[in-house]
């Protein structure tokens, strides 16, 4: 018996087209860039519930800071990569239409004598305006791209932002903050670290410092020592001793109701290294706890693979190696000061922390459980 032909074999299969992308409201959308001494990063997203929800994004290591620490001045050359990357930056704020954003530039144009001449550059080279902020409100944008990550069993809270050219640290007391309202509480703090006299339970900030020594800035400042493990550990001891001035430094933390939430580079790459990942994924970095012990196993063996070894390793990357020992130098000082077993790794910081303030202000985030 010869086989049957199926029916409508052979028949030209219809053309199936797929819908056109749903572009969102330009009224919607919000912007916000952060220009720091080492990285030039933007984010374009929409509010969404209590969230948001990120349209567009750019990240580029733009080394504005290189050579800062020894000229006081940013060089021809970090200012023309710096505007290259801004540009690419306008044309994504030009194609979503967005109108409303911040955008703002720490610690090398806080430093910088030429900073104001940078500025203007810029606006002349790409139309975009760039806001030197002070590090109160840095610190503070930081800690508010955080609040979703904060333990609803958290009593006393240290926030930390390893940048490239500062580090900020925040002691956040919540003990007389309902536990259902600490997240909401840390929300608040966009308006000021002082409480307004609002009738919500407040978190009340114990201290807050702004350390002049970042990832690019504490290893130009070490970069005359030669042997790999004496360089870490010189980096490591010089930072605690600029942790003097902050008040909870002398003073011991129990354990229990402590908690650390790290957010930079430096701490996603220790996760993403303790992890195994040999390519990088942030739904299983961000949020993720680690104990001081573990943190501790990871940067060992950063100092065994010795310069070479960190440049080959895919779980740092070509971009990061040269600057993970001195993030790790100053991650190392903060565990040994205050060891936990609940350091919170963020993958979040600024961008983050401008679009929720910026959201915040305009009241159109749902208010809900974080």
């Amino acid at each position: 018996m010869s086989p049957r032909r199926r029916k409508g074999a052979g028949v030209f299969p219809k053309v199936v087209e797929q819908p056109a992308p749903h572009r969102p409201d330009p009224a919607e959308l919000y912007a916000a860039l952060d220009l720091g001494t080492n990285s030039c990063r933007m984010l374009v997203a929409q509010p969404r519930g209590n969230q948001f929800h990120v349209v567009d994004s750019f990240s580029k290591s733009v080394r504005l800071g290189h050579g800062l620490e020894a000229s006081g001045r940013l060089s021809r050359a970090s200012m023309e990569r710096t505007v290259q990357a801004l540009r690419i930056c306008r044309k994504k704020l030009e194609h979503h239409k967005v109108r409303r954003m911040r955008l703002v530039a720490t610690e090398a144009c806080r430093r910088a004598e030429n900073a104001g001449d940078f500025i203007a550059f810029v606006r002349r080279e790409t139309g975009l305006s760039l806001d030197i902020i002070e590090p109160e409100e840095e610190a503070r944008l930081a800690v508010i791209s955080c609040a979703s990550l904060v333990s609803s069993r958290t009593e006393q809270l240290l926030v930390v932002d390893i940048g490239g050219g500062s580090t900020e640290l925040v002691w956040i007391d919540l003990s007389n903050v309902p536990r259902v309202d600490r997240c909401k509480a840390i929300m608040r703090l966009h308006s000021g670290f002082k409480p307004s006299g609002s009738p919500f339970p407040h978190a009340r900030v114990v201290d807050w410092i702004s350390v002049p020594l970042g990832v690019a800035t504490l290893r130009d400042q070490f970069d005359d020592v030669g042997d790999d493990a004496a360089r870490f550990a010189l980096m490591s001891w010089f930072f605690e001793e600029n942790l003097s001035s902050f008040s909870p430094y002398t003073s011991v933390q129990q354990k229990e109701g402590f908690q650390i939430i790290g957010t930079s580079g430096t701490v996603t790459t220790v996760a993403a290294s303790h992890l195994g990942l040999r390519r990088y994924e942030r739904n299983r970095v961000d949020g993720l706890r680690m104990s001081s012990e573990q943190i501790d196993k990871v940067i060992r063996s950063y100092l065994d693979m010795g310069p070479e070894g960190r440049r080959a390793d895919p779980r740092i990357g070509r971009d990061r190696h040269k600057l993970i020992m001195s993030g790790a130098a100053i991650l190392q000082a903060l565990l040994r000061v205050w060891p936990t077993d609940r350091l919170s790794v963020a993958d979040r910081g600024l961008r983050e922390g401008l679009l929720y303030a910026q959201m915040s202000a305009d009241g159109v985030l749902e208010d809900g459980p974080w």
